[in-house]
C-alpha cells in the first residue's frame, strides 16, 4: 500500500495553515525552500531564517504565500540570541533544517567544531530560547548517516580537535539531533507542554549540501550519485512536511519508506540504539546546554495553550 502512487502522501495533503507562523532555518535553497514554499502556500506565514538575508530574500521571492526573511547565523551564538530577542508572540512550528556537511576542520564564532557548531548547538540554542513562544511542534532535520562515524557521541572530546574527520563529525552532529530531540521530548512532556518535538531525514536528496564537503574526490562522487539516484529536493522535503504537519507522537522519526530509506513516501522510521539512549540524550543536553549558556524554559505553569 506505501507504493500505491495513489495513496502515497505529498505536499497536496498538507492541513490548512492559515493563521500559523512558521520558521524555517536554512530556507533560501535546497530542503529548507521547497519545505517553506510548501508550508507558505498551505497558508502559513513562513521566516526564512538565512545567514545571509539578500540570498533570502531572492528565495523568498520564488515562493507564492506569505514570508518574510530574518538573519539567523546558527554558527554564531550572537546571532541566535539576537534572532530569538526579537521574535515576538506565538510560533506555531520550529523547523531546524540549516545544516553543513562532511567540511574541513573548521570553527564557529564561538569555538565549537562548525558541524556540531552549526547542526546541533546552533538548533539546540534556537529552540530553548524560542519555546516559550512555541505552541505547536519543533521538527529537527537528521540523517542516516547519524549511524556512522563512531555511532556515539564524543563526550570527552566533542569538538573533535585531537583527531578530526569530516565524516565522522558530521556523523556526529546528525546523531546528536536525534538525541536533542528524544530529550527534548521527554522534557516538554514532563513540563505539561503541548508542543511536541520530531526529527525528520530526507533520505537521499539532491541538494546543494554535498556542494560544501572538502573533499573534491567526494564532492565530485556526490555529485554524480545526486544525478544518477537521489530524489529531488521536493520529494526530500516530503518528511519535513509529514513531520511537522501530521498527527504523529513525540520524539517520532519520520523518513522515506523505500529501500535503505534513501528514497520514498514519508512514514516514522527508525534509529540507532544510540540515537535511542536515554543517558546520552540527558548527558548531551547538560553539555550543550555549558556550551551554549541555555537552559529548557518551561515550567508546567509557564507552558502556552
Amino acid at each position: 500500500m506505501a507504493n500505491d502512487k495513489s495513496t502515497r502522501w505529498d505536499e497536496t495533503r498538507l492541513p490548512d495553515l492559515a493563521g500559523r507562523r512558521a520558521v524555517v532555518t536554512g530556507a533560501n535553497s535546497g530542503i529548507g525552500l521547497r519545505a517553506a514554499g510548501a508550508l507558505a502556500r498551505a497558508g502559513a506565514h513562513v521566516v526564512f531564517a538565512v545567514r545571509d538575508p539578500e540570498r533570502g530574500e531572492a528565495a523568498a521571492r520564488t515562493v507564492h504565500g506569505s514570508t518574510e526573511v530574518r538573519r539567523l547565523d546558527l554558527a554564531d551564538l550572537s546571532s541566535v540570541r539576537a534572532f530569538a530577542e526579537g521574535w515576538d508572540g506565538p510560533l506555531s512550528l520550529l523547523i531546524n533544517n540549516a545544516g553543513v556537511m562532511m567540511l574541513p576542520q573548521q570553527e564557529t564564532r564561538d569555538g565549537f567544531e562548525m558541524q556540531f557548531g552549526t547542526n546541533h548547538l546552533g538548533h539546540f540554542a534556537l529552540t530553548n530560547l524560542l519555546l516559550p513562544h512555541l505552541t505547536d511542534r519543533v521538527v529537527t532535520l537528521s540523517s542516516g548517516l547519524h549511524r556512522g562515524g563512531t555511532g556515539v557521541i564524543d563526550f570527552d572530546d566533542p569538538n573533535q580537535r585531537a583527531h578530526y574527520n569530516p565524516t565522522r563529525a558530521y556523523a556526529q552532529s546528525k546523531l546528536a539531533n536525534l538525541l536533542f530531540t528524544l530529550e527534548l521530548q521527554r522534557r516538554l512532556t514532563e513540563s505539561g507542554s503541548p508542543v511536541r518535538a520530531l526529527a525528520a531525514h530526507p533520505g537521499y536528496a539532491a541538494t546543494n549540501l554535498q556542494s560544501h564537503t572538502g573533499n573534491p574526490l567526494l564532492r565530485t562522487a556526490l555529485r554524480i550519485g545526486n544525478r544518477l539516484f537521489a530524489q529531488d529536493d521536493r520529494a526530500g522535503a516530503l518528511p519535513t512536511l509529514y513531520a511537522a504537519t501530521q498527527d504523529l507522537p513525540g520524539a517520532g522519526y519520520v523518513g522515506p519508506d523505500g529501500f535503505g530509506e534513501m528514497r520514498g513516501a514519508p512514514t516514522l522510521v527508525g534509529r540507532s540504539r544510540a540515537a535511542s539512549d536515554p543517558v546520552a540524550a540527558r548527558r548531551l543536553w547538560t553539555l550543550s546546554e555549558e556550551l551554549t549558556g541555555t537552559r529548557f524554559p518551561l515550567a508546567a505553569t509557564e507552558v502556552r495553550a
